[in-house]
């Protein structure tokens, strides 16, 4: 597809290189030249200096023929008019970025009206994600998909676990609970298992189940999987006030640490339910007197990266609490990846899924089309969710004799609200969605699982 992207920001610069692996014809638009002409060196794009808003560069990054367009530059205002304009003079479909808690009660009106494909809040799906990890604070990271009905869990095997040195035949005749292990990370190896796959200490699982069956499984083999009693979040920006709001409707009490005092005036008043301290989050003293050495969860929100590592690392050196990281830049990721932050969040990339997931489904051939997608691994393994819609090759089809792909895994079936952790004997029909674990990019369509 012909996409143009408005903004060669974090999240600009992430959705081009993903796209452009993906086989797209990508066409970026910023006011920064220097910036412009880095990226169409770095992906080989069109590059086009100017305001993402006027129709006359957007005609020079090729909007007569574009599919899409998605602007994420740095003002919703200008998000909101880059799409209006390429969907009155291109009738092309529009992504905007929309940040500003003001708008966020309006988004769906906003999108109806300006006949808008899709708005994403990165600050708010973030806060989603966050929500759900202390919900079950033993996970690392937590997708959820037909419609919350089925999870795909990430837990640490610590030491001394049952899964030690077991193979996953082994542990699922043992425990007898619905689940499947769909990946698992042992250092830079990541592998998609089969049954005779044995498990080691340090390892990294991730499970797929209904919520209530892992529930079960984890408190069978002692992992605490009780939402946290209380929070302590560093730094009161967007993503504090979504993740706040949430967690205070989840009856988490909630203390927020704000350097500058007009925002915590602010804070004050749009969550009078919160604690909000008026303090630097770096000062250690502060911390401990505010009691982090008994906060059941800590959560460092900066808007500097290297200041929620140490205050993540803080944490964990004086406390037992879930710890939750937000990282913006990715340059050091295998070195953040060894730190052991808990879980680490990055804005960006929860964005970015999104809007592929869009691009997915714009371009699904047979009658399946993407309705969710996370990437499981950074870069390395995504889970998809298909919607069976008409006739495909594997619809009617014993699993066990359908010639899937390599490092492919069907994880579970949803067929009218009963989920089905498939086996060999099961078939796919139309209208069932399908969770699909791999280490393929690119899939468009429930066919292409097919070798």
């Amino acid at each position: 597809m012909q996409i143009i992207i408005v903004g060669c920001g974090k999240v600009g610069i992430t959705l081009t290189e993903q796209l452009v692996n993906e086989g797209h014809n990508i066409s970026v638009i910023d006011l920064d030249s220097n910036v412009v002409t880095s990226v169409s060196n770095e992906f080989d794009v069109l590059g086009v200096t100017g305001n993402g808003a006027s129709y006359n560069v957007q005609l020079e990054a090729g909007l007569d023929h574009a599919d899409l367009l998605i602007a994420v530059a740095g003002s919703d205002e200008l998000n909101l008019l880059c799409c209006l304009i390429a969907k009155k003079m291109g009738n092309c479909n529009t992504i905007a970025r929309v940040r500003n808690p003001i708008y966020s009660k309006e988004i769906d009106v906003i999108r109806e009206e300006m006949g808008l494909s899709m708005i994403i809040n990165p600050e708010l799906a973030a806060s989603y994600e966050m929500s759900r990890l202390l919900r079950f604070p033993s996970a690392k990271k937590i997708d959820t998909f037909a419609k919350g009905r089925v999870e795909i869990v990430k837990i640490a095997i610590s030491e001394g676990s049952p899964l030690c040195d077991h193979s996953i035949m082994e542990l699922l005749s043992k425990y007898k609970y619905d689940v499947l292990v769909c990946a698992v990370e042992r250092g830079d190896e990541i592998t998609i298992p089969n049954g005779s796959f044995v498990l080691k200490e340090k390892d990294i699982i991730s499970v797929v189940a209904s919520p209530r069956s892992s529930s079960q499984l984890f408190k069978k083999l002692g992992i605490a999987n009780s939402q946290v009693k209380d929070a302590m979040i560093a730094g009161g920006g967007e993503i504090t006030y979504y993740l706040a709001s949430q967690l205070l409707d989840m009856g988490i009490s909630v203390k927020i640490i704000e350097l500058k005092k007009e925002r915590c005036e602010r804070l004050s008043a749009l969550l009078p339910k919160a604690t909000i301290i008026n303090g630097d989050a770096i000062d250690q003293s502060l911390l401990l007197e505010e009691d982090l050495s008994h906060s059941e969860a800590f959560i460092s929100l900066t808007n500097f990266d290297e200041e929620n590592i140490l205050l993540s690392l803080f944490a964990k050196s004086v406390s037992n609490a879930k710890i939750i990281t937000k990282i913006n830049r990715i340059s050091f990721d295998t070195v953040i990846d060894s730190l052991d932050l808990g879980s680490i969040i990055y804005p960006k990339h929860v964005t970015a899924e999104y809007i592929i997931r869009y691009v997915r489904a714009m371009q699904n051939s047979i009658g399946s089309n993407i309705e969710t997608l996370y990437q499981l691994i950074e870069d390395k393994v995504e889970a998809l969710e298909f919607v069976i819609r008409g006739e495909s090759p594997v619809v009617g089809v014993p699993l066990e004799r359908l010639n899937l792909k390599n490092n492919l895994l069907l994880c579970s079936i949803n067929r009218r609200g009963k989920i089905i952790i498939p086996r060999g004997q099961d078939e796919l029909q139309i209208g069932d969605t399908v969770v699909v674990v791999t280490s393929h990019k690119g899939l468009d369509d429930i066919s292409d699982i097919l070798a």
